[in-house]
């Protein structure tokens, strides 16, 4: 595994889960959400550049893909766009 790579599978993966489902049903989010993806943007940003910069990294990939599916454009492409220049930009720290 890289450091690039999500972590693997866990007890923790059913708890994401029902949370993720739990805070999207409440908040009004029909949307699929891929846990590993951020996950792993997550980890690669908290290490590469300061902890408190994987939440607010994931924030802003979010954001992207908000402002993509309100455009009319694909979320989740938007989404993985986003997060590969994050992962770019987090490789050039470390």
């Amino acid at each position: 595994m890289t450091e690039s790579d999500p972590p693997p599978p866990d007890e923790t993966d059913g708890i994401l889960a029902e949370w993720s489902a739990e805070v999207r049903s409440a908040l009004g989010i029909d949307a699929d959400v891929d846990i590993r993806s951020v996950l792993g943007l997550a980890g690669v940003v908290a290490h590469a550049v300061v902890r408190p910069a994987a939440p607010l990294t994931t924030y802003l990939v979010g954001f992207v893909a908000g402002r993509s599916a309100a455009s009319g454009e694909d979320p989740a492409a938007a989404a993985e766009e986003a997060t590969r220049i994050a992962r770019d930009l987090a490789a050039r720290r470390s």
